[in-house]
């Protein structure tokens, strides 16, 4: 029967289709005069789709293939617009495919033995009719490790860096209305950087931006506080303007924030040609404000918009903090004028359960460990880190040696070391920017050349910070990088900073990373059998030296700024001094969870003022009675008294050094610590024996919850005796279920451990284990921990309403794109007729969202498509939707006359879609009667498949 739907039909029956998710009807949407957000900042994290391993794309064999490939709009293969991902798993970002990887002891020793490979993302969105005309841009915070990137079937963007994050301007490719996007991306995590775990896929967050047509370009504020001879301060504040528009003159403002409450303005003009760009300046003042700094990180905001006639029409809001940063070559760093010797330490990215898909805040719970330990300062080795990182360093006041990975003068590469000082040369926590680690190429003159165009790119944009890099022997060889520094850098080697000094009193030098320490969290003693090393800082590589030695160089030394140990947490891959079995590192000071190790309490006896005292690792050792155990004793004290059930068993002299080991006859019971400065206890500790484990107990690090689908919360697991005292050796296995929430991944610090993260195949590990939890939106979650013979635990973590704006996905919708149009003719054309193979030019090339005049002389227009179903509309059927179908047409499918429009008008058009098989065709015949109005594919046409039954 002809299909003839009503006006009324197609309202009712698009209404029913858009409330289903399946189309989004342009009246639904806003209109083009809405007033809009001057800024929309937008999650692009949820919807994606992911497939493991590559999908190769077809051979391009004959003529028509080979044509086409060569235009835009028609990648082929998993980068097309029609390819059906339906069944691709559902993720969303971040998202480290690799940390899911079985252990292959043929894989990469520095990869942690993991597998990484090749995998492809896609995600399909729609763009209201209100965003046409506004300046769109994609924004990717780091994809592991090459990504090409492809938008609605056309080549978009390649990147190589998988720890810097790009831009894409996706306006010149967007699509409006009923029209969908689709973005492909193939990430090739084969291509490694590092010699640690890299991760593989979209691993940090997405975002889309919407702009006005003038606009803040992406990273386009730089405002860096200045001391002014007077004592007071100024802010000059650049702006980098974008114009996609006609010539313009607009205002732009600054405005200085304390709090709500706005403490200095400034105002000027600027002028901008069409399709440009154009910096303007600023300059803010104020008097007195308050500093930033670790012990006191104060943070003010800065307020930049451009304002036009109607009103706003962009602000960005950015963080700044006001500091005065000084090397000195004999007395090492000053901040606020201030002394500071610098306490720092290294971290790769990656962490337990998780791999580098780390949420956001984690990065403060990592942050709030280091400070715990006592350091003030990060190094982000080696790469630029998240910059979620960097916002949480500014705000709990850790001081950041800010890394590049790549020694190279290569154009791209200048580009991203360009990117990433625009992006972070803002924070007041960077204080340093290092521009390579260890290279050989640090003594000829093929690196320095290369450096210092890299310095120069630096400076260009940050003309206030200094530079440093990572350097590592051939220290007096010339020429060499190490000229070209403000601050030399020593990694290693510190035995040649004194011979350094005396050849270079000008020059002011930092330790940027010694230590190199072993050991396997709480274990008495070393086996290396097993591989496990005594946790006891009595163990460390060739090249470096135990915690205390290490900062003792350091500290002896006023000319040396400070150091960073290698490293606060271990890590996969590097497993030193190992191999397989061991597939993690044994660097840290923590574990991967961030639980200490005896090295985090001698840093922080080394570096905290404040009496500490720890008694290592613990006192509980069934079966041991009446043998000798060993113990290590941590403390900044002169000497620490120790007594077992009441009786004294020891008094240890420390000498001026933070740690001391002895044995004792184990006996049950409690073991009391005394620290004694002089005559004075400065410091108690009591350690009491558990029995066996009877329960689990889960801790959260912290008490609640945003319940905005993407805050995690750290919780640890531990067994508890029957008096509620943690079991320090228990290894039980546990299983974890969740309700409300989604368990991202569980560690136990484990460095030898091949069982996968997941919830059913947990296990403590000298006591303790973490699980990672992430809201889904819900009031509150329900975690339960079970193990058999032991109570379960169950924790309530309530959930703080919050919401991240998203751009909401769009899944199901087959595009149909590649129409051929035959000539007009006066007569109605034979709908048997087919192009000739390989006739590239006699049927015209057509996508839809365009209409033309019909010609007076040749009235009949033959549209023509070929398209084969994606699976669910193959066996279900579907909807064809045309979004807007112009002027009066017949449509037949597969060969047969299945609806008429008589009404000239652009209209929304339903299709019915039969189940089938194979390839089916769409014909398309438009009748202009001989008169030049318009008629075409107005709109997008697609295909929404019907529910599997």
């Amino acid at each position: 029967m002809l299909h003839r739907p009503s006006r009324r039909a197609f309202l009712s029956e698009g209404a029913a289709l858009a409330a289903a998710g399946g189309i989004t009807l342009p009246a639904a949407g806003r209109a083009e005069s809405a007033r809009l957000p001057p800024r929309e900042r937008l999650s692009f994290d949820i919807g994606w789709r992911f497939h493991e391993g590559d999908i190769p794309f077809p051979p391009l064999l004959d003529h028509e293939a080979s044509y086409a490939h060569a235009k835009a709009g028609n990648a082929e293969g998993a980068a097309a617009d029609e390819f059906d991902d339906n069944g691709w798993q559902s993720v969303r970002l971040p998202h480290d495919w690799a940390v899911a990887q079985s252990f292959d002891r043929t894989a990469n020793i520095d990869q942690g033995y993991r597998r990484r490979g090749i995998g492809w993302y896609r995600r399909s969105f729609a763009l209201d009719l209100a965003d046409r005309g506004r300046a769109l841009t994609l924004c990717f915070d780091g994809i592991a490790t090459h990504a090409t990137i492809w938008i609605n079937g056309t080549l978009a963007h390649r990147q190589f860096g998988g720890s810097t994050g790009f831009t894409i301007g996706l306006t010149p490719f967007a699509r409006f209305g009923d029209d969908l996007n689709t973005i492909a991306i193939r990430a090739d995590a084969d291509a490694s950087e590092g010699w640690w775990y890299e991760g593989a896929g979209i691993y940090r967050h997405a975002w889309l931006l919407k702009r006005a047509p003038v606009h803040i370009e992406v990273d386009g504020v730089h405002a860096a506080p200045r001391r002014a001879t007077s004592g007071g301060w100024t802010v000059p504040v650049a702006l980098t303007l974008a114009n996609q528009g006609p010539a313009v003159s607009v205002r732009i403002e600054a405005l200085l924030l304390d709090g709500d409450t706005v403490v200095a303005r400034a105002q000027g003009t600027a002028t901008l040609a069409a399709r440009a760009e154009a910096t303007a300046t600023l300059t803010l003042a104020i008097a007195a404000p308050r500093l930033w700094s670790p012990d006191s990180p104060t943070l003010y905001k800065l307020r930049t918009r451009v304002l036009g006639p109607a009103g706003v029409l962009d602000a960005v809001d950015t963080a700044i903090g006001f500091r005065t940063l000084r090397f000195d070559a004999d007395r090492g760093f000053f901040l606020n004028d201030a002394p500071l010797k610098i306490r720092g330490t290294c971290a790769h990215q990656d962490h337990a359960g998780i791999g580098v898909a780390v949420p956001d805040s984690l990065w403060d719970f990592r942050l709030r460990r280091i400070k715990a330990m006592g350091a003030n300062a990060l190094r982000t080795a080696h790469n630029p880190p998240a910059p979620e990182l960097l916002d949480a360093a500014d705000r709990l006041g850790v001081l950041i040696l800010n890394e590049y990975r790549e020694l190279s003068a290569a154009a791209d590469a200048l580009d991203r070391l360009a990117s990433f000082v625009r992006r972070d040369r803002n924070h007041p926590s960077v204080f340093l920017w290092s521009l390579c680690n260890e290279e050989s190429l640090q003594s000829s003159a093929v690196g320095v050349a290369m450096f210092a165009r890299m310095k120069a790119v630096v400076r260009a944009l940050d003309p206030d910070r200094p530079i440093t890099a990572a350097l590592n022997g051939a220290m007096f060889a010339e020429p060499n990088i190490a000229d070209q520094l403000d601050i030399v850098g020593f990694n290693y080697g510190t035995g040649q900073l004194d011979r350094f000094h005396a050849a270079h009193p000008t020059v002011p030098l930092l330790v940027s990373e010694d230590t190199s320490a072993f050991a396997t969290r709480g274990a008495a003693r070393t086996d290396r059998a097993v591989q496990i090393l005594a946790d006891d800082d009595s163990d460390h590589a060739a090249w470096g030296s135990a915690h205390r030695t290490a900062w003792a160089t350091v500290a002896a030394r006023p000319f040396v700024a400070g150091s960073f140990f290698w490293t606060a947490f271990d890590y996969r891959g590097e497993p030193t001094p190992f191999e397989w079995p061991s597939v993690a590192s044994f660097f840290g000071a923590m574990d991967q969870c961030g639980f200490p190790k005896a090295a985090f309490h001698v840093r922080r006896a080394l570096w905290s003022a404040a009496p500490v005292l720890e008694v290592w690792p613990h006192w509980t050792w069934p079966g041991h009675e009446g043998q000798q155990v060993p113990l290590s004793v941590i403390a900044n004290a002169d000497r620490v008294a120790l007594r077992l059930n009441g009786r004294a068993v020891a008094t240890l002299a420390l000498h001026g050094d933070v740690l001391a080991r002895t044995t004792l006859t184990y006996a049950p019971g409690v073991l009391e610590a005394l620290a004694y400065r002089g005559d004075r206890i400065v410091a108690r500790q009591r350690l009491e024996t558990a029995g066996p484990p009877v329960a689990l107990r889960l801790t959260p690090d912290r008490p609640c919850i945003l319940g905005d689908g993407r805050d995690a919360v750290p919780i640890t697991v531990e067994a508890v005796d029957a008096q509620g005292r943690p079991v320090p050796i228990a290894d039980t296995a546990f299983a974890l279920s969740v309700e409300g929430g989604t368990i991202l991944g569980t560690g136990n610090g484990d460095p030898n451990r091949h069982a996968p993260e997941t919830p059913d195949a947990c296990a403590l590990f000298a006591g303790l284990a973490q699980t990672i939890l992430r809201s889904d939106g819900t009031p509150a979650l329900r975690l339960i921990a079970t193990a058999p013979g032991l109570r379960p635990a169950i924790l309530h973590l309530p959930a703080i309403p919050h919401d991240v704006p998203a751009m909401p996905a769009i899944d199901g919708r087959q595009q149909l794109t590649e129409w051929r149009v035959a000539p007009a003719a006066a007569v109605p054309p034979d709908l048997a007729r087919r192009i000739a193979p390989g006739d590239m030019n006699s049927w015209a090339w057509l996508k839809p969202g365009a209409v033309e005049p019909g010609d007076p002389a040749r009235r009949w227009v033959l549209f023509q498509l070929a398209f084969t179903p994606r699976d669910q509309a193959d066996q279900c059927g579907g909807t064809i939707v045309f979004a807007a179908l112009t002027g009066t047409v017949r449509l037949w499918l597969d060969g047969r006359l299945v609806a008429e429009k008589s009404d000239p008008a652009p209209t929304r058009f339903t299709l019915p879609l039969p189940p089938g098989r194979g390839e089916r065709l769409l014909q398309l015949l438009f009748d202009t009667g001989g008169r030049d109005a318009p008629f075409g594919l107005a709109g997008s046409v697609a295909i929404l498949p019907a529910p599997l039954s």
